[in-house]
């Protein structure tokens, strides 16, 4: 049945590269994905058309924001973010939103931290009420450590500026009853997270898939993309931080929390449906008042813009598919001929990302993931220490699917090593045929694996562009990521250091589901 299917499978594809030599490649696209892929197709010819067009089926998820190419910058190194983030905190005179999945304790945190209460101590004796400080973390990951945490590193902004500072802690609804009473520490954060990653200073902010944590300022590697002087898209971001705070707990200047004033349903003592629903709704009624309010500024202004920014969200607790729906209309929409170079730092596909790359896409797939020394788990204790092992069986399993089909000529994976480095990068490149240039960019804090998409909370940007400035930045990002890397074949996953534990592979198919 299986060898049947892959030669309907196989037929199908052989017949839309000759239906594409025909000249015939729209209408074949029609029967297999339906207009909005035909759509995207059509208008995917940024010479002939503005780049708004480029993606319009995109429009029906997410609001879009024009912005000029030229004022966006990546910032290639960990110490290049920190440095960025600590010299514009302490500059901020209009607000700082911060979204994380937790703030560490070491001197360099403190050193933000310190920077936050420098900014704020100036628009307190200047007079400025406006000033304002929003602050949202994982509650779980955010309360590891106990004495010393993320939340005692803010309680004392709280303590001194009372009505300026805010601080939320996002906690799953699905971590309630026994399983809130039973798990432990660490393993209570696989039920899911806060996991978006928003710095933000006045009109500009950084995206990024990197923590506040020392290792990520150091040798833990990300992507850290800057946007200036973008004071729509900084409004949607501030007001979507603000938005998830509202059904988050509030943290008090004793360390302790509360519900935020404006919501009722408790995160893991009240109906845990109700709470997805609620959450849900206030969600999906910002995203809409934003993107109605977009699309009529869009049609009055008369500024040419090079570059659109469309953000993703991904929360399928509250029936947010997002960038779930995106990721797999680009995939599907991909023409042949179309390079996708996609990283993780956790590789663990969700079964639809897998079948449709593999299955159903016709672009040329570069994959870039952690060796097991680049993991972020690797050497740890317990349990833990076999996070790494899981990997390894997943990637392999991969590989062997992409054998199995005999898809090695367009899927291509490999595996990130740097001595001493931990390797944290997420995101993806976009090469319409015959360019040598990205014209489209994903980044944020999803991992395109199961967890990001069934999960946590989790916020991407998709970047079109046709400013060759900053296509060219990004397209040398990506070949410093993928130098870095070394393609797997069958050698790799025989050689000695690859053993995978029996029960790890027994256990896969339920890990899989926190990983």
């Amino acid at each position: 049945m299986n060898n049947m299917l892959c030669k309907v499978r196989c037929s199908l594809r052989s017949g839309r590269r000759l239906l594409k030599y025909l000249g015939l490649q729209k209408g074949i696209r029609l029967l297999s994905y339906g207009t909005a892929a035909v759509k995207a197709e059509e208008t995917i010819h940024p010479k002939e058309r503005p780049c708004s067009d480029a993606l319009t089926w995109v429009s029906n998820y997410a609001p879009c924001f024009g912005i000029h190419g030229n004022s966006v910058e990546i910032l290639n190194t960990p110490d290049e973010f920190y440095q960025t983030l600590k010299t514009n905190f302490k500059n901020a005179k209009k607000r700082i939103v911060i979204a994380s999945l937790y703030l560490g304790t070491g001197q360099l945190e403190q050193d933000l931290v310190n920077g936050i209460e420098y900014a704020c101590e100036r628009a307190k004796s200047s007079g400025n009420k406006d000033f304002e400080v929003h602050i949202l973390l994982d509650y779980n990951r955010g309360s590891r450590g106990g004495e010393v945490s993320s939340r005692t590193m803010l309680t004392p902004l709280l303590e001194r500026f009372e009505g300026m500072v805010q601080v939320s802690l996002y906690h799953t609804p699905d971590l309630s009853g026994y399983l809130k009473q039973y798990l432990p520490p660490k393993l209570d954060e696989t039920v899911g997270v806060q996991h978006m990653k928003v710095y933000l200073f006045d009109d500009s902010l950084v995206m990024s898939g990197a923590n506040l944590s020392d290792n990520y300022f150091t040798n833990r590697q990300d992507r850290y993309v800057q946007f200036n002087d973008c004071p729509e898209m900084c409004n949607f971001f501030s007001g979507l931080v603000k938005t998830v705070s509202t059904f988050s707990l509030s943290l008090t200047a004793d360390n302790s929390t509360k519900l935020h004033p404006e919501w009722e349903i408790h995160p893991y003592e009240g109906d845990h449906k109700d709470f997805k629903e609620a959450a849900g709704k206030t969600v999906s009624k910002y995203i809409k008042s934003v993107s109605d309010d977009q699309a009529d500024r869009q049609t009055k202004k008369k500024i040419k813009f090079d570059t659109y920014v469309y953000p993703l969200l991904q929360m399928a607790l509250f029936g947010v598919h997002t960038e779930e729906m995106f990721v797999k209309q680009l995939f599907r929409s991909a023409s042949d001929g179309v390079k996708i170079s996609l990283a993780t730092g956790y590789f663990n596909l969700t079964k639809q990302y897998q079948n449709i790359i593999v299955l159903e896409s016709l672009a040329n797939f570069n994959l870039l993931i952690a060796s097991p020394q680049v993991n972020g788990f690797y050497g740890a204790r317990g349990v833990m220490g076999n996070i790494p092992d899981a990997y390894t069986y997943i990637a392999s399993s991969f590989y062997h699917l992409v054998k199995y089909y005999n898809m090695q000529h367009r899927i291509h994976l490999y595996e990130y090593y740097r001595h001493q480095w931990t390797y944290h990068v997420k995101g993806l490149w976009y090469y319409l045929p015959n360019q040598n240039l990205p014209f489209l960019s994903m980044m944020g804090s999803s991992n395109f694996g199961h967890r990001s998409v069934h999960r946590d909370i989790e916020c991407q940007i998709a970047l079109v562009t046709q400013n060759k400035q900053l296509q060219t930045q990004l397209h040398q990002e990506q070949v410093n990521f993928f130098a870095n890397g070394v393609e797997t074949n069958e050698e790799t996953f025989q050689e000695t250091d690859r053993y995978v534990p029996m029960w790890v592979k027994l256990a896969s198919p339920f890990l899989r589901r926190y990983l």
